[in-house]
């Protein structure tokens, strides 16, 4: 499922060691503490795995981590 890779990716990007911990309601900047370099890293990998190219503009509007994975869903 995406959203199970998306969290995975996050985890690694983030150094998460409670995947559990992240739902979809996570918010990368304000839960996981993530900066605006993190944010891109985390897109870029993002991008590798699904083999999608997500816009800035459309990675501005995320919110949560269940907006990552329902954008890829729609994207793939």
């Amino acid at each position: 499922m995406v959203f199970e890779k998306v969290r995975g990716i996050i985890a690694d990007q983030l150094g998460v060691e409670d995947v559990e911990s992240i739902s979809r309601e996570t918010s990368l900047m304000k839960d996981l503490e993530a900066d605006s370099l993190d944010a891109v890293e985390i897109m870029m990998a993002l991008e590798d795995e699904f083999e999608i190219e997500i816009p800035d503009e459309d990675a501005e509007k995320f919110t949560c981590i269940g907006d990552i994975a329902s954008y890829i869903e729609q994207n793939m």
